[in-house]
Order: C-alpha cells, then structure tokens, then sequence
C-alpha cells in the first residue's frame, strides 16, 4: 500500500513572533473542511490563520488534499474531531466456519495504528524543527527584507505617537529603504476626517485629501511587504500608484493615488438609476489599458510579475475613464519567462476567473492573467458576472463561446449588453469575442501572450474611433434633416 502524506513546512515571520506565535503547523485539508473550523479544532484565531497563508477572507476556498498552515502559540498536544460514527453490525457467521473476517479486520486495525503512528511522528518532528529554526531566525533583526519580499515588521505595540526615538528611526529606515511618504497616524486622521462614513469608499478603503490632492486610504492587516516592494518598483499609468505607508496599532495603511470613478464592476454590474454607462470605446479602451497593464507586468519587470486576481473589482476608474490596476496582495514572480511555469499547492483566487491549470496542477504562468483577462473581457462586453457563465455541465468558457464565434453577427445579439443596444460595431465586436475565445483556451500555451493581445486590441480602438466618429456624424445629420 502507497500512502501519500502532503507536507508543507514553514517557520514563523518576524510579524508573527512578535505576536507570540511560535509554530506553523502544516494541517492536510480534509473535504469539507474550512478556514474557522481547522482553527477551532487548534483553538486558534481564524483570522492569525488567513493572515499566515494569506488568504483574503473567511469565505476565501481552501481545496481538499492542499494543506493549511495553522499558527500556534504552544506546541499541540490533542486535536479534537468528531468520533466517527459506529460501524454497523457485523452479519451473523456460520457456526462452522473460521473467523476469518474477525482476523482480516484485526489486521487492518493494526495497520491504521501504525499509520497514525507515523502521521503523528511527521507533525512532531516538524514542530520540532520550527521551533529550532524560528530561535535561530530571532537572531537577525531586519525591517524589510527586500530580496525575498518577506514582511519582518518591528513590533507594532508602539504607535507613531509614542515619540520613540527608535522606532521613528525604524520608520524612517523603511521610507528610505522603499523611497515612500511615511505618513503619520494623525495625519491619516486629518486627511480623512477621522475615517467617517462620509469618506468611507468601500471595505477597508476610505477617501482622503492630503495637500489638496485626493487619495485612496486603505487599511490592511497582515504582511503587505510583497505589495509595498512591487509597486515601489513599477511604474506605470495603469498600475495603481502607492504614494506611501502608515503603521498603527499593528495595522497598515496604504495611501494609493485616487480614482475618482471607483472600480470597474461598478460601470458593468449596476443596473440602477445611477446613470452609469460605457460606451462601445470606452469599454474598448478600458480594455486596452488593462492589457497595457498587464504586459508591463508580464514583460518588463525581471523577474516577470502575474498580478494573479484580476478582475473588474480589482481595476479603477480615474476622472478620464483610465483605467488602473490595483489590488497586488497576491502578486507574485512567476520564477521564468514567459511560457514557463512554477508550480504551487496554495490555490486560492476569485471563483470564475481561476485558470483550469492553477486550479487542477497549481501552475503559475503568466498564462493565468491571460485566462482572467479573458473573462473580465467577457463581462465587460456582456455585463454580467463570470458565475453566470458556469454551469455543471459547462465549465469550458471557450466552448460555450465556440457557438458565437461560429454564427457571426448572429450570435452577438445574445451576447451583448443590451444596454447598448445595437450601438456597437458589429464586424469589430465579433473580433473581440473571437479574442476572448483565445484568451479562454484550456490549453495553457494556446493562449496568447499579453504583448499580442495589446497590438489586437490597439487596431480595435482605432477602428473603433473611425466607427463612433463615423456613427456621431450619421446621427447629427439626420437630427439635422428632421428638423
């Protein structure tokens, strides 16, 4: 018998030392399993659990057969779980026959014990090891550790108010280190107005005037230092800018430069009396900036970046409907250049917009933000949420689209947001979902590479201005012959 055992070994950062967790340990998720019921079987904070595998929320999904790490503050001693239930009475045996069964079972009850025996073994000896190497670890004392992205706060105990002099100078080293506005508590304070509702924007994120200028405030907690240490070092118009960082009370604060036009989704997915409505070439251009952004990414970071959680939540709207990528908590390099991939157990992601490959193998390319990119094109073009395009019996998104693609003009009427009426480029919008179909392909290396779709999708846009100046002066001169 071969007994695959998944063991995932990991020691505790600085941050969480600090806060007296002294082991991880490495939990085999069972089916049905969740983030707060694994914690309660430790007696543990759910929320110390997202932060140690960064997950974003309690609803984030965790799969069977990957594992979880787990902070503890003392080494474990006795998981509870529930009995399983009696097994059922055994058949009454013939009165001549042997005990046969009676042995079989015997056998197999000892086999399940020594098995036991051995998982237990394994989780002791990685407790063990953790607690070697995490004593060792507390030797180095560094703020950020810019080459590995680890986050190794100083403790956070302290707040800016407190007037020492040396966790000022720590604050100072990670604004000179990172080349960003360390900010204050008071001034965040000032900025937003006390963080009221009247400048609440969404979640943790609320609305700030600093030096006259609008900002985006958002409050995190857990490790940002791989967020802080990319957008430190790109510098794109449709990247979300980070202007600078703030600690308090163990919390972060990130300061983005403001989008005045909130998020994409908000455009797509409202169908209230709010007013709001893209146009065929805004949505094209949206689109264009998303790809642009995207293949700077891709293409000119080394090592290359995927952001990983694309979607039209995670992409801004400035003043001139721009469009700006934010959300890097997940971002990570993709270990080769394009077309290679590095492999994970740590699956996580926004349902619908997860690759087939992340999600059955754990493969990371770049090829994952060309599959979310594929979807958030669908809905921007339809103007509905990934989910309704899944069902159980159809989970290939590039064959539901086989049909559109195949009918032509036809099949656009079903496909196209109706609130846009047939004010559309027909030949143009058969493209695009031909584009998406690409995007959407199983196969991983069948897919395009971002710098392709950004070429595409710039031949788009320029004959989708030729069309909508065409189309304006059509409108004009039969308002003009009416009257």
């Amino acid at each position: 018998m071969r007994i695959t055992v998944p063991v995932r070994c990991a020691c505790p950062t600085r941050n969480q030392t600090d806060v007296g967790i002294n082991y991880l340990l490495s939990y085999p998720v069972a089916e049905g399993e969740t983030v707060s019921s694994i914690s309660a079987l430790f007696g543990e904070d759910p929320e110390r659990t997202l932060e140690a595998n960064q997950l974003p929320d309690p609803s984030s999904t965790i799969f069977f057969e990957t594992s979880l790490l787990v902070p503890l503050r003392n080494p474990p001693s006795r998981i509870t779980v529930p009995s399983p239930p009696p097994p059922p009475p055994p058949s009454p045996s013939p009165p001549n026959s042997t005990p046969s069964g009676s042995s079989d079972r015997t056998w197999i009850y000892i086999l399940a014990g020594v098995l036991g025996g051995v998982g237990l073994i394994l989780v002791v000896c990685m407790v063990i090891f953790c607690m070697f190497f995490s004593k060792t670890k507390k030797k180095t004392d560094p703020i950020i550790s810019l080459e590995s992205f680890e986050a190794c706060e100083k403790p956070l105990e302290k707040s800016l108010e407190d007037g020492s002099q040396a966790f000022l100078d720590s604050m100072l080293s990670i604004a000179q280190s990172i080349n960003l506005k360390v900010y204050k508590f008071k001034e965040l304070q000032v900025a937003t107005d006390n963080f009221s509702t009247s400048n609440h924007i969404k979640g943790s994120v609320y609305r700030g005037v600093i030096n006259g200028d609008f900002a985006a405030i958002k409050k995190v907690h857990g490790d940002v230092s791989k967020e802080i240490q990319l957008l430190n070092k790109v510098y794109h118009s449709n990247l979300i800018r980070l202007s600078g960082v703030c600690i308090n009370d163990g919390n972060w604060y990130l300061v983005y430069e403001y989008a005045a036009n909130g998020t994409l989704s908000d455009w797509i997915f409202n169908r209230d009396d709010s007013g709001k409505y893209l146009s065929w070439k805004d949505r094209i251009r949206i689109a264009l900036d998303v790809a642009t952004g995207l293949n700077y990414l891709h293409s000119f970071t080394n090592p290359p970046h995927v952001h990983k959680d694309l979607k039209t939540s995670n992409v801004l709207l400035d003043g001139d409907f721009r469009a700006k990528i934010t959300n890097f908590a997940m971002a990570r390099s993709t270990e080769g250049r394009e077309g290679e991939f590095a492999l994970t157990r740590h699956i996580v992601g926004t349902k619908g917009y997860m690759a087939p490959e992340y999600l059955e193998n754990g493969l990371v390319s770049t090829k994952l933000d060309v599959y979310a990119f594929g979807v958030l094109l669908l809905e921007v073009i339809t103007g509905k949420e990934a989910t309704a395009f899944y069902s159980d019996e159809h989970n290939n998104l590039s064959d539901r689209l086989s049909n559109v693609v195949e009918n032509g003009k036809e099949g656009l009427k079903h496909l196209i947001e109706p609130s846009m009426l047939e004010n559309y480029p027909a030949e143009l919008a058969v493209v695009v979902v031909q584009l998406i179909n690409s995007c959407l392909k199983q196969n991983p290396t069948a897919r395009p590479a971002m710098d392709e779709i950004v070429q595409s999708f710039s031949r788009i846009l320029t004959s989708s201005s030729t069309w909508d100046l065409s189309s304006n002066m059509s409108w004009s001169q039969t308002s003009t012959g009416s009257s």
